[in-house]
Formats: C-alpha cells, sequence, structure tokens
C-alpha cells in the first residue's frame, strides 16, 4: 500500500516537483565544488539588542526577524514561529555544518508564548530539533509540518505535531487557520532520505490578518494559484538568498528578481525578505541579495516599502 496519497507531487512513497525537476546529482555537486568561486564572508556580525516587542493593535500583524527564515508572527489572536534554528549551526546536532555569521536576534529567552510552530521542511538551515525540543518543553505549541515529518517529530520528543499535504489546513482548536500550501523545492537530511518527506510554505489567516511564510523553493508557477486561492494576503516573507550558482540552484531557491516576481505573482500588500545573512550557504556575498533586491524592485516600479529587508532584530506591524 502507498505510504501517502499518491498525487500530482507524490507516488506513494517519494514526493517530486510538478513542474521542474530539482534532483542535482553527486557529479554536479562535485562540479560546483571543483568550479566554485564563492564571495568570501565576514566570520561574525554583530546584532543590535532587541528591545521590547511592542504590542499588536486589533487588525493588525507584528513580524520581528529573529535570523535567516525564523520570524516571530503576532496578532492579537496568535503567536507564531517560523522554522525555528537558535543552533550556532544549521547542520546536524547545531554543532556541525555552515556557522552561522550572525546570533539569533532574539534568544529562546526572550520569546514570549508560541502557540504555533511551521516547519516548512527537513533541511538543517530550517529544521533543528534541539531548538525544537526546547520551544516543545518552554510552550508546548502545535508544530505544523509537511507529510512525512511528523514521525521524524515525534522522536525529537514534541508532543503536538500536525501534518499537512498541500492545500490542507491545519486542525487548530481556534478561528485561526493555516493552510500548507506548495513550494518548489526537495527534502534531505542525509545522503539516503532524499525526496522522502514533503515541503512547502505556509498561508496563516489570523485576527484579520493573511500572512504567507514561502519557505524555501524555486520560482514556479504555484505562486500564482496561491496568488489566485489567498487574494488577500497582507505580509509575504519570501526568500532572496542562497542562489548562486545558478546552473546548479535555481530550480530550488529563487534570487532576489525572482523574489520580486513572487511578490507580484501572489499579489501581497507588503512583503519582507529572509533567508539570507546568517549562514554562507552559497557562493554570492553577505550583502548582495539586499543589494540586487532593492535593484529588481526599482526595475518593477515598486516603492522601497513594499518589498523590504528588515533589520535583524526588527519588528515591523502592519
Amino acid at each position: 500500500m502507498p505510504r501517502f496519497p499518491v498525487s500530482d507531487h507524490c507516488d506513494g512513497e517519494l514526493f517530486f516537483n510538478p513542474h521542474a525537476c530539482t534532483d542535482r546529482t553527486l557529479r554536479d555537486l562535485l562540479r560546483w565544488w571543483r568550479t566554485r568561486t564563492a564571495v568570501p564572508w565576514p566570520t561574525a556580525v554583530p546584532v543590535g539588542i532587541a528591545g521590547p516587542l511592542p504590542g499588536v493593535p486589533a487588525g493588525r500583524v507584528a513580524a520581528t526577524l529573529i535570523g535567516h527564515s525564523t520570524f516571530l508572527l503576532r496578532t492579537t489572536a496568535l503567536s507564531v514561529l517560523t522554522d525555528p534554528v537558535f543552533t550556532r549551526h544549521a547542520g546536524p546536532l547545531g554543532r556541525f555544518g555552515p556557522r552561522r555569521v550572525r546570533p539569533p536576534a532574539l534568544s529562546l529567552d526572550q520569546l514570549p508564548a508560541v502557540d504555533v510552530v511551521l516547519v516548512s521542511h527537513n533541511h538543517y538551515d530550517h529544521l533543528q530539533w534541539t531548538s525544537l525540543g526546547e520551544i516543545d518543553r518552554r510552550f508546548g505549541p502545535v508544530f505544523t509540518a509537511p507529510l512525512g515529518l511528523a514521525a521524524f517529530l515525534r522522536r525529537a520528543g514534541l508532543r503536538r505535531v500536525v501534518e499537512l499535504d498541500w492545500w490542507e489546513r491545519a486542525p487548530l482548536e481556534r478561528p485561526d487557520r493555516i493552510t500548507l500550501v506548495p513550494a518548489q523545492h526537495f527534502s534531505a537530511r542525509t545522503p539516503f532520505d532524499r525526496n522522502r518527506t514533503l515541503w512547502g510554505g505556509f498561508v496563516v489567516e489570523s485576527g484579520g490578518r493573511t500572512i504567507y511564510f514561502v519557505g524555501d523553493s524555486g520560482y514556479s508557477p504555484q505562486f500564482r494559484e496561491i496568488g489566485a486561492r489567498f487574494p488577500s494576503i497582507d505580509l509575504a516573507l519570501i526568500p532572496i538568498g542562497a542562489y548562486e550558482p545558478r546552473w546548479f540552484m535555481q530550480p530550488v531557491h529563487v534570487n532576489p528578481e525572482e523574489a520580486v516576481r513572487i511578490h507580484l505573482d501572489v499579489g501581497s500588500r507588503g512583503s519582507v525578505a529572509m533567508h539570507y545573512g546568517t549562514f554562507h550557504l552559497t557562493d554570492e556575498g553577505i550583502d548582495e541579495p539586499i543589494e540586487r533586491l532593492a535593484q529588481a524592485r526599482d526595475a518593477a516600479g515598486l516603492s522601497a516599502g513594499a518589498f523590504r529587508a528588515m533589520g535583524f532584530g526588527e519588528t515591523i506591524v502592519v
């Protein structure tokens, strides 16, 4: 019997992307390592001390950039963490792999009570079970994740786990709605488990506001469908980094120009950048994504506030 429902993105055992092949061979990886010309990053970048979190008026949403793809999102009804990674490294046990150059702008001790944690996929820079375990011990939130990850998260000791397929909604005991939406990416934590769990983004509807967390993705027609199904997105969190070299990264990571296309496709009233300036994962410089975002935004005729890069530790209320 198939382990998962057979669909346009799953054959019953493995997941795939409907619009692109994201597979890369060992030969491709060796070619990248052999020919790469990575721009050096600083070993450490200080992050200012975040002040007290502002209150959230009715009908508003507050977003705080903690680092990489980790945001604290708050409405009057709900507090949400996205892909929480508080470890020094994006790798096994949080002790190996790429080392973060910016510390988390908020520590675990500074977090308010967390109701829901969104886990977009199983890569180490998005899923660190040491961070998730500490959040579970402190707050006991609902962990919402794509198909295939529930067993993994429960083995990590997490108590309340909800597993979703694309377009499914989490069964929360509240009027808020959280929907897993498609992304173009892949999953793997070892050389032997590629695409055995699903990946995706999330749309959060709470307190009269709609927030879209893209997760990790290459550019695809799926964004226009997301915009059509959710025509009133107030805030979109869109990745802009980890995109070079393009011959290797294009299917799975958008560049800043494609990030602007996502902003336009989903019709967001306002967007903020993520997935940059924290872990040195690919070949572009640390500040290049922000510079190219500004250029792409200008080329599209967008205002500076339409799609912005927040300061680490900054909170915006929209």
